[in-house]
């Protein structure tokens, strides 16, 4: 519990000066980028403190000045804290529309341009979300999504979801698979207790969809490069 402890803490005592500076400022000038960046800061800190490490592989397989969409597996609430700080840009995600009505961390998400998503699984909402994310696409922004849609219970593949593999085929971004492993022994799910580790993240080549005649070809595709980054128990 002392490593959930700390990162909690260490988030509130550096997130809440650094949200009173950062959001007055997006909203008066309309650059996010300090914001953004205060928070992967933060996160970066709080991991260290909190005795997680991050080893990554692959940074150099990412396109350099191209908006792609990554899509990785869910092991654990760890996972995008993770992630986002080591990709490289400015990245936006797929969230819980729950998470965006807390308050001052919902309004910072709004202000990244993070896209909302409801759990009912209606084709109007994932139509809606999908719109939403090409046009984040569309301003140079890259997009991160889980594409297991939940977090594995027990670290082993779930089946995909189709949306991100829509919003990909629509737009026509590079899609780079990442394969996330490590987080499942430190914060499993359902649990708050977090345990110090090594989180391990491997970026894959990009993946082109126009290469692919359907979505269900782009879809075998990146579970492929997902599980080849696997350890092989984790593999479906």
């Amino acid at each position: 519990m002392i490593s959930s402890l700390v990162l909690i803490t260490t988030i509130f005592v550096l997130g809440i000066p650094s949200a009173l500076l950062c959001i007055p400022w997006a909203m008066l000038t309309g650059n996010v980028m300090p914001l953004y960046n205060a928070a992967q800061w933060i996160v970066r800190i709080g991991f260290r403190l909190a005795g997680i490490r991050v080893e990554t592989i692959g940074l150099d397989r990412v396109p350099s000045h191209t908006a792609c969409i990554f899509m990785a597996n869910h092991v654990s609430n760890l996972d995008p804290s993770t992630l986002i700080p080591r990709i490289p840009g400015r990245t936006s995600a797929f969230v819980k529309r729950s998470i965006m009505k807390i308050p001052a961390l919902g309004y910072g998400m709004k202000l990244g341009k993070f896209i909302p998503v409801d759990r009912d699984g209606s084709v109007t909402g994932a139509r809606e979300s999908v719109a939403a994310a090409r046009l984040v696409l569309e301003q140079g922004i890259h997009i991160t999504t889980f594409v297991e849609g939940t977090r594995s219970p027990n670290g082993r593949l779930l089946p995909f979801k189709k949306g991100p593999f829509y919003l990909a085929m629509e737009a026509g971004a590079p899609c780079v698979p990442v394969s996330i492993s490590g987080t499942e022994t430190m914060m499993a799910k359902g649990s708050l207790r977090i345990r110090p580790g090594t989180a391990h993240i491997v970026f894959h080549a990009p993946v082109c969809p126009r290469d692919f005649a359907t979505r269900e070809d782009l879809l075998d595709a990146v579970r492929t490069a997902i599980a080849s980054g696997l350890p092989e128990w984790m593999r479906n």
